[in-house]
């Protein structure tokens, strides 16, 4: 498929909402749009917001500290109410995914088949609204990961619900993990799905079973330290069930190379010289030897030098980010089989679930290898960095943040969840941050402003809305 929907069909923001007239809606627009295009669109967006390095939008390679800024520091401080970061977090996710998803629901739902379709349209509707399940499933994980409670039973129903009450988190995913296997267990390879509107996959449901699969893995192992019954029960079944066994099963959306279909790394980097290598990474993978080296950064006369985080550097003296982020059709990561083979590391290194953990760690890091063309240099690698059985979150935690490097929202939950690699905040950063690493984002302005009642108890119940305020599974 060449050609993308690229304009929001449906911005149903439930934020700001008031009583009487739905500010909101536009009442000259038309809202008549077809299921396949939503999805497109929802695919695009939640790409587009995992991948970008907008620092109004995503700034984890910064707080990741794989990148620096060059003159406005202020994201690599952990200042993220200077540009709204949060209000447009919560939109991406809320109104340019979830919302067109929902939108997408209805219309299958209200579908009538032509007598041609009759005996067709019941399994592909199944698979259809287990696909929108899913993509719901993945883009609410975030959320929750990225805030702690949230809008969930009351989010998408303004009509209802114009200032919608918080869930609790753990509720929440326990919620997603009973939906995600009903939603696998929908799903038929015998049926028709969104075909070429489906960019992830393409319509290949054995595809979306092992992406479904994947992420009920990580919700599981997400819950490993906070609930370990409903972790373990959670990852057998996500194993059983058949995850990613190889890079070709990726979840990740194919960019184009005219505008404006091309990766958002790219759009941020062509033009503009904001980035430059972060000295935490860049110092560790010398420190390493690491070979990926070449691939993450350039080179500054033969040497990879990285900025302190939090100061300012030009950008001639020091590295860059590598080819891929000035490649318009480098892929964008939804969810990789390296973060899968991690994920399985870590199953079995905490409940000897799925096989030996010495094993799955250098299939994991092999595949990151392998993920940037240096398959042939795993192995001397793993060999100068063997898993340590008596520390494995440290080599675990390490090595998967080396390599997560392009997918850096996942990075930081490997962090928050191993308290691996032990990353210093710099001590330029905002007081609010209380001298750490941010382990969440502050609430939104606009749900302070706007769903107060709302916002200030669900403030109350995570224990202050802080950026040093844990997520409810990070309790060590």
């Amino acid at each position: 498929m060449k050609k993308y929907i690229l304009t929001p069909i449906l911005a149903l923001l439930f934020i700001g909402c008031t009583t009487g007239d739905d500010v909101n809606l536009d009442q000259h627009a038309n809202y008549n749009t077809t299921q396949e295009s939503l999805l497109t669109y929802a695919q695009k967006e939640l790409s587009d917001y995992m991948n970008t390095p907008n620092v109004n939008e995503n700034n984890f390679r910064l707080t990741m500290q794989y990148w620096q800024e060059t003159i406005y520091v202020n994201e690599s401080n952990y200042d993220f109410t200077n540009r709204n970061v949060s209000n447009n977090v919560w939109t991406d996710n809320y109104v340019n995914v979830l919302k067109n998803l929902d939108q997408a629901e209805k219309i299958i739902n209200e579908y009538v088949p032509t007598p041609a379709e009759q005996s067709t349209w019941p399994g592909k509707k199944k698979n259809q609204l287990a696909i929108v399940d899913i993509m719901k499933a993945y883009t609410y994980q975030v959320l929750v990961d990225t805030y702690g409670d949230i809008p969930y039973t009351q989010a998408l129903n303004i009509d209802l619900y114009p200032l919608p009450k918080y869930d609790k988190a753990s509720d929440i995913y326990s919620s997603l993990i009973s939906k995600l296997s009903t939603d696998i267990n929908n799903l038929s390879g015998s049926s028709g799905t969104f075909g070429n509107g489906d960019i992830f996959y393409n319509g290949d449901i054995s595809k979306w079973k092992k992406f479904g699969n994947s992420l009920l893995l990580k919700l599981g192992i997400a819950l490993a330290d906070v609930n370990p019954a409903l972790a373990q029960s959670t990852v057998n079944q996500a194993i059983s069930g058949g995850v990613m066994t190889s890079s070709s099963d990726n979840c990740q959306f194919a960019y184009l190379a005219a505008s404006p279909n091309q990766n958002p790394i790219f759009q941020e980097t062509e033009s503009r010289d904001d980035f430059i290598a972060g000295k935490t990474l860049v110092d560790y993978m010398n420190t390493t030897m690491d070979n990926r080296i070449a691939k993450y950064y350039t080179d500054v006369d033969g040497v990879y030098i990285g900025q302190v985080i939090g100061a300012p550097g030009e950008f001639s003296e020091f590295s860059n980010a590598g080819d891929f982020a000035y490649t318009a059709t480098t892929p964008g990561l939804i969810m990789t089989y390296t973060e899968v083979a991690f994920y399985l590391a870590e199953a079995a290194a905490r409940w000897g679930i799925g096989g030996a953990p010495a094993t799955l760690y250098n299939s994991a890091v092999t595949s990151s290898f392998a993920d940037w063309g240096l398959a042939s240099d795993a192995a001397a690698y793993i060999a100068a960095h063997p898993y340590n059985a008596a520390n494995w979150k440290k080599s675990i935690g390490e090595q998967a943040w080396v390599a997560m490097y392009n997918q850096s929202v996942t990075s930081w939950n490997f962090y928050r969840r191993l308290d691996y690699p032990q990353l210093v905040a710099p001590a330029t950063a905002i007081p609010n941050a209380g001298g750490r690493v941010p382990v969440r984002l502050q609430y939104p302005a606009a749900e302070a402003t706007t769903n107060g009642t709302n916002y200030a108890a669900a403030s109350a119940a995570i224990g202050g809305d802080k950026l040093t305020t844990k997520i409810f599974w990070d309790v060590n």
